[in-house]
């Protein structure tokens, strides 16, 4: 069975570099993967990505979610070679047209993994309704698409909330990363929540997502690191409930 903390990617969501510091260093040991995004990458810039390495990081998602047109949306990945990240967020629309003049695969290896976007974990049917999408498409049904416009495209996965996870494994297979961010273990209280479709970690994992995102019930605990092996525990019995 895999290390469950190869599966955990904590949401680093705060602003100051001495915060970062503090909460990298407490669950280092614990979080494979580190979530940065435009709130922490906004104000420190591209440096804190070579601290967050430095102080005990093994992993980095750059979640900036980059949303323009095709050609715009490669160069910035080709941008991002020298970043020491392992994933960088795109949303999939951004990448419906070929860009002939975007990386070719054989510079790929240099590149972070695209991870792209599909519905953003804080909408409900509701909320695409009032966007103006049609009463008989369904969240699930417009994650597959721009799952099939991400894979197409050449992402390495894409990022999806829970209650996706089955259909998008069952449809693209065990070597497409499914990321899944909303996560809420059963035992966490969150104030202020903002997540429309949240599951646990056990249930995400046992769906077959790689990678669970968890934040606010980490760092709000009065021990995070303590917090962070609940949600290892949760991720541990959904792998061994996944694979028998």
């Amino acid at each position: 069975m895999a290390d469950p903390k190869e599966s955990l990617c904590f949401a680093l969501d705060v602003s100051r570099t001495n915060e970062a510091r503090r909460l990298v260093g407490l669950l280092g040991p614990h979080v494979g993967l580190f979530k940065v995004g435009l709130e922490l990458f906004i104000k420190e810039g591209p440096a804190i990505l070579s601290s967050i390495r430095d102080w005990g990081a093994k992993g980095i998602f750059l979640d900036l979610k980059l949303h323009d047109i095709p050609r715009t949306v490669r160069r910035a990945w080709r941008s991002a070679a020298h970043l020491p990240v392992d994933f960088l967020s795109v949303h999939s629309e951004s990448l419906l047209m070929d860009d002939p003049e975007g990386p070719k695969l054989s510079d790929q290896e240099a590149l972070p993994s695209l991870l792209g976007i599909t519905i953003l974990t804080s909408l409900s049917e509701g909320d695409l309704r009032r966007l103006g999408y049609a009463e008989h498409s369904s969240v699930t049904d417009i994650v597959l698409t721009r799952a099939e416009i991400a894979k197409k495209a050449g992402c390495a996965g894409v990022v999806c909330s829970g209650r996706e996870v089955g259909a998008v494994r069952d449809r693209f297979g065990p070597d497409f990363i499914i990321l899944t961010p909303g996560v809420r273990p059963a035992w966490s209280l969150v104030s202020g929540d903002d997540q429309a479709r949240i599951l646990t970690p056990y249930d995400a994992i046992r769906s077959g997502s790689d990678f669970v995102v968890v934040g606010r019930p980490i760092s709000q605990a009065e021990d995070p690191a303590e917090a962070a092996r609940k949600v290892l525990d949760e991720i541990g019995q959904g792998l061994k409930d996944r694979n028998p």
